[in-house]
């Protein structure tokens, strides 16, 4: 069993940048090492023969055919726009 000691969550602590009491140091100790021995159990199942993965089931991308297509023309895409200019959108400048 891998024990967790109240020095080293203190000092995970202040990796992360977190202020812990020394009674939640304390809390922390105990859950931590609760988790780890749960973990641990992993270790005792025979995994020999069984091949590595990334996720549990076997997921792909559907992705849609990448055919061309017909799309709107430049006058129909300016019709609606608040403001234009030379045939582009004209948005406020964001640059000083």
């Amino acid at each position: 069993m891998a024990d967790i000691s109240k020095d080293q969550v203190k000092h995970v602590a202040h990796l992360a940048r977190l202020a812990v009491t020394e009674d939640e140091a304390d809390l922390f100790t105990d859950q931590l090492s609760s988790i780890i021995e749960y973990a641990e159990q992993l270790n005792e199942l025979d995994t020999e023969g069984v091949e590595p993965t990334t996720h549990v089931m076997d997921l792909k991308n559907v992705l849609r055919k990448d055919e061309p297509k017909e799309w709107i023309s430049k006058e129909d895409a300016l019709k609606n726009a608040p403001d234009k200019q030379n045939g582009y959108f004209r948005v406020p400048s964001i640059l000083e």
